[in-house]
């Protein structure tokens, strides 16, 4: 159980520190696009805060599935 809450809590602290480098580096980007929902589309937003958010939220998914294998 301890080596869980540790994985957990690493897993935090790893994809907090990606998204606020993230937002620090797309400080200064000009290119912005429309993510096109089954709704509706977005506001315009940075492609790479696209890109990114995308990465971080696919780690963050990533390492529950890996969690949900080991225990079975």
């Amino acid at each position: 159980m301890g080596f869980l809450i540790k994985k957990l809590f690493f897993t935090a602290i790893f994809n907090s520190c990606l998204f606020v480098i993230l937002l620090i580096g797309i400080q200064n980007s000009s290119n912005k696009s429309k993510v096109d929902l089954y709704i509706d589309k977005t506001i315009e937003l940075p492609i790479s805060f696209i890109v990114g958010s995308s990465f971080i939220l696919g780690s963050i998914f990533g390492n529950f599935v890996f969690f949900k294998v080991n225990n079975e």
